[in-house]
């Protein structure tokens, strides 16, 4: 059973995502805070497998948290709950280290995916997310000007970035495109390369921002 810290400061969120998760056999909301500072309090005081972490909130935001959680409870992943709005703070809670992004009126498959992939050491930037996330980076107000990719990314590469953004990890790409694990660790390692990114959550969002998914 994986347990889960909802953290959010709308109750009609919370109730709502308690009330998906509770169709599941797999996964329980075990503890709720309402913002950042409830939620350090809670997991001083409870394990829990992974945090639902809103972004904007009282006291202490999502991003603050995150540090937090990330500096004092390091094997515990965070996935940020996001909505349109949150789009220009999407890069800073990338660096606070969280591991995935949902937006908050995802479905019930996409949010129990989305948990158990992350709880299995993967990140991820859900399906539903990524265009409205795409959408925010180029609506910026201000300007951003990005290095080039050095090297052009190959088709197979391409097709292994795409997959990246989804959450698959090595195995379950090489099993998708009929291609030896050897060969997958390679071409991930060229992407990161090629992007200048250093994990592969940074290597989804430059490309995202440079329009290569």
């Amino acid at each position: 059973m994986i347990s889960v810290l909802l953290v959010d400061d709308q109750q009609l969120v919370r109730t709502g995502i308690c009330s998906l998760l509770s169709l599941t056999d797999d996964i329980v909301v075990a503890h709720q805070a309402c913002d950042g500072e409830s939620a350090i309090a809670q997991l001083d005081e409870h394990k829990v497998d992974i945090v639902l972490m809103d972004i904007q909130m009282p006291k202490m935001d999502g991003i603050s948290a995150t540090q937090v959680i990330k500096e004092h409870y390091p094997d515990i992943p965070v996935i940020m709950l996001t909505t349109f709005d949150d789009k220009s703070q999407v890069n800073a809670a990338i660096q606070a280290g969280a591991k995935g992004y949902l937006l908050k009126d995802a479905s019930l498959e996409d949010l129990t995916d989305a948990i158990k992939r992350v709880c299995a050491g993967h990140t991820l930037i859900a399906p539903l997310a990524k265009e409205k996330i795409t959408q925010g980076l180029q609506q910026l107000n201000t300007p951003v000007t990005h290095e080039p990719v050095i090297e052009p990314l190959t088709p197979k590469e391409l097709e292994v970035l795409r997959l990246m953004s989804s959450g698959f990890s090595n195995q379950e790409i090489a099993d998708t495109l009929f291609r030896s694990t050897g060969t997958i660790k390679n071409q991930v390692s060229s992407i990161l390369a090629k992007l200048g990114t250093r994990d592969r959550t940074r290597a989804v969002i430059k490309a995202l921002e440079l329009g290569l998914i």
